[in-house]
């Protein structure tokens, strides 16, 4: 290939039905290196070609990608569950699965995060089109779309970490060709760029919703499990009003103590879904398709933690 664009398209192509987020970081490593080589030997005609030789064809790239990839999922995938587990016991399992409470955590986070994230975009964009008519305008723009591409990856980190769905581990592309107004202009014309940013901004009310949801439920359930005991212990009574007192009768105190355990395991059952359906939108969100017009990824990563 006479290029460093040939190549890097020929190995776009190659992974066009592979995970987006795979797509990724497989074609920023392969213009990493190749940079790095070529950087080395300046004003080498041979340099680019050697470099290649020694990185491997688009095909074989793509391939030792995909491997690596299947074998670290298998790695991290949880056992099945044994053979013959009744409905009740894989209901309650729950609580001793470690990607319920991951999740959880994530939607006690995500009112910090979208309220930082939120603050970012509001500020960012009001500042940038409040700066625009003055030359320091495009730096203060630049940056804000700096800043909105680094959030991207981090986010995208957290929500592998958290929530088990696989993300890029490099930063998006830049153009490999042009100068350097070709490759500001790549961040404004590339459409994560500004479905990242929407996602700031939407993660507020969600993190408010996620928040609210879940200091709710667990408030409730933790509330039913302890008022008996605190009403046989002190003697007070499960409410008071001004005018009157309500005692849970001894006959229903284990009935209200089983339904707090349940609204909990419940709770992280639902824990589950949200963050499985919120990991799928924030790749949606996040990543997109690895090159406009190419074909959607048909392997999805298995959720760390999912046994299948």
């Amino acid at each position: 290939m006479s290029s460093m664009h040939e190549y890097l398209d020929a190995l776009r192509a190659q992974l066009g039905s592979a995970d987006p987020a795979l797509a990724q970081d497989a074609l920023y490593d392969a213009e990493e290196f190749l940079q790095a080589a070529v950087a080395e030997s300046p004003g080498d005609p041979e340099a680019l070609a050697r470099a290649i030789e020694a990185y491997g064809t688009p095909e074989e790239v793509a391939n030792a990608y995909r491997d690596t990839e299947r074998t670290v999922a298998e790695a991290l995938r949880r056992p099945a569950p044994p053979p013959g587990r009744s409905p009740l016991a894989r209901f309650f399992g729950v609580v001793a699965d470690p990607g319920a409470y991951a999740a959880l955590f994530y939607m006690f986070l995500a009112l910090a995060s979208g309220a930082a994230y939120f603050t970012l975009a509001v500020a960012g964009l009001s500042l940038s089109l409040g700066l625009a008519v003055l030359v320091v305008g495009v730096p203060v723009a630049l940056l804000f779309i700096g800043v909105v591409r680094a959030v991207s990856l981090t986010e995208g980190r957290v929500v592998e970490g958290l929530l088990g769905m696989r993300m890029p581990r490099r930063p998006r592309v830049v153009p490999h060709n042009g100068n350097i107004g070709d490759r500001l202009k790549s961040w404004f014309t590339d459409y994560r760029t500004w479905t990242t940013l929407l996602y700031m901004v939407l993660q507020l009310p969600l993190g408010i919703a996620y928040f609210t949801a879940v200091v709710t439920a667990l408030a409730t359930s933790v509330w039913l499990v302890a008022a008996p005991v605190v009403q046989l212990v002190t003697g007070q009574p499960v409410v008071r009003t001004l005018d009157a007192a309500y005692y849970v009768a001894p006959w229903f105190m284990p009935i209200v103590m089983a339904g707090g355990a349940l609204l909990c395991v419940l709770t992280l059952h639902a824990a589950k879904l949200i963050g499985r359906a919120h990991a799928a939108y924030a790749k949606v969100m996040l990543v997109g398709r690895p090159v406009e017009g190419a074909p959607e990824a048909t392997t999805a990563a298995v959720p760390y933690g999912t046994a299948v």
